[in-house]
């Protein structure tokens, strides 16, 4: 029997999580104990006899030899929630959110996008936007982000360092895309295959186990063959996570059937350079055939659910039932820029609004509910990055990444009132809630500044 690790601090109060989808777990009276490595090594929930939860806080501190007034951390009546999973977002994009929103993808790409990402090749314009990015996303609550960067070595490699100097988990991406771009944001082959292998060494030889290089062809249309063969190649010797964007935009839908003629779909397109397997991430995937959703789901690729973005370029509206329905593992993407928003409460909503509107359309299709799209912006998001054996929920032995969210904090965006359940509180949380609610963010058990 392996002797647990020696609990530094312990967290009182209300716990709120996911076990399974659909079911959101409300725990009052509970205490949660984490080591100095930031696991959980302590869990216990619904006290009825506070008598009780105070006595095994006492005994907890005097069997670990910590003092219970530095140690302990009473929520009074706030509450604990994992941190969210953003699995698909642009940082380099973040300069144009809230902008440029007048153009489906493809335009959309051409006139802003590609512009701003050339500009990251200016180490001093990439820190500014990196620093504030990052910055953003915590102070959002998003403890793991799946990050695309530019096809710049230097700044893909200058966000990695922000992200690690600010704590948070994520998976850097230096995108690749030698064709179908514009002549001042374009690499050659050779070039991309180098520098990706590069940024990957970079990236793991930091020994930062919260970040992780991740493989990113852009899209199928942005790389040629040979390129995606190598990255195909680069990810399975090095095992890390691959991304990238599949059945966003109907236009770009027949952009790749008339460059692979030969290729049954463009989820085929992927499989075909082995770049289609569980370590994948896809975006977006919201013109799916049903071979292509059966093909995803023999690979045990994931699905980023992009909302946000699918509505404000127009794109169109994810049938997420049928995702679920063939067992994908499916997370939550803010998508900046597509997306204008870097909080994943917004992203939770405009999922939850995705579902109705395919209920429109189709009355049997079943509405998402909160709780549903709860699980899915921490537990699903934790599949999707194949770290739901160490985030997600507060299972003992999983690292404690989580959100202390604060009610009835001054300026609150929403009211609270006498005779309101602990659920009826979180339910406005999920609707109304914002940044202004974080009170306290930890990463891996580490207190993070936002």
């Amino acid at each position: 029997m392996i002797k647990a690790n020696k609990i530094i601090k312990l967290f009182k109060g209300t716990v709120i999580h996911s076990l399974e989808i659909g079911k959101v777990e409300i725990l009052p009276n509970s205490l949660i104990g984490i080591d100095e490595e930031g696991v959980i090594q302590h869990m216990k929930s619904d006290y009825q006899d506070l008598k009780q939860l105070e006595k095994d806080v006492n005994t907890i501190c005097i069997d670990n030899g910590i003092d219970e007034k530095e140690s302990v951390i009473d929520m009074g009546n706030k509450f604990l929630i994992p941190g969210f999973i953003d699995t698909h977002a642009h940082a380099p994009q973040y300069h144009n959110a809230g902008t440029g929103t007048d153009l489906p993808l493809l335009k959309w790409l051409e006139k802003y996008t590609f512009p701003v990402e050339s500009k990251f090749k200016d180490l001093v314009f990439a820190e500014n936007v990196y620093g504030k990015v990052v910055d953003r996303m915590l102070r959002h609550g998003t403890t793991t982000c799946c990050y695309y960067a530019t096809i710049h070595l230097e700044a893909s490699e200058l966000l990695a360092d922000i992200v690690s100097k600010r704590g948070q988990r994520a998976f850097i991406g230096k995108v690749c895309m030698d064709r179908h771009s514009p002549d001042h944001y374009i690499e050659t082959t050779e070039q991309s295959i180098i520098d990706t292998k590069e940024f990957v060494e970079r990236i793991l030889s930091k020994g930062n186990p919260l970040v992780q290089p991740i493989v990113t062809p852009r899209f199928a249309p942005s790389c040629t063959n040979e390129l995606m063969e190598a990255l195909g190649k680069l990810s399975q010797e090095k095992q890390t996570l691959i991304q990238s964007h599949l059945s966003e935009n109907k236009d770009e839908i027949e952009w790749v059937k008339s460059l692979y003629p030969g290729i049954e779909s463009y989820t085929h397109v992927y499989k075909h350079f082995n770049l289609l397997n569980e370590r994948t991430i896809m975006a977006h995937c919201v013109h799916l055939s049903e071979e292509e959703i059966k093909l995803i789901s023999a690979q045990q690729t994931a699905i980023s659910h992009c909302p946000i973005s699918n509505f404000t370029l127009r794109s169109g509206n994810l049938d997420i039932r049928k995702v679920l329905e063939a067992n994908i593992k499916l997370g939550l993407g803010s998508d900046i820029s597509g997306g204008y928003h870097p909080s994943i409460l917004q992203v939770i909503r405009d999922s939850i609004k995705c579902s109705n509107s395919q209920f429109f359309n189709n009355g049997n299709h079943i509405p998402l509910s909160f709780e549903e799209a709860f699980y899915l912006a921490t537990v699903g998001g934790s599949k999707v990055v194949n770290l739901d054996h160490r985030i997600g929920n507060f299972i003992v032995g999983k690292d404690f990444d989580a959100q202390i969210i604060d009610p009835f904090v001054q300026n609150s965006p929403f009211d609270c009132f006498d005779g309101e359940t602990l659920k009826d509180i979180f339910q406005k949380f999920i609707y109304l809630g914002d940044d202004r609610n974080l009170s306290s963010l930890y990463i891996k058990g580490n207190k993070i500044k936002f």
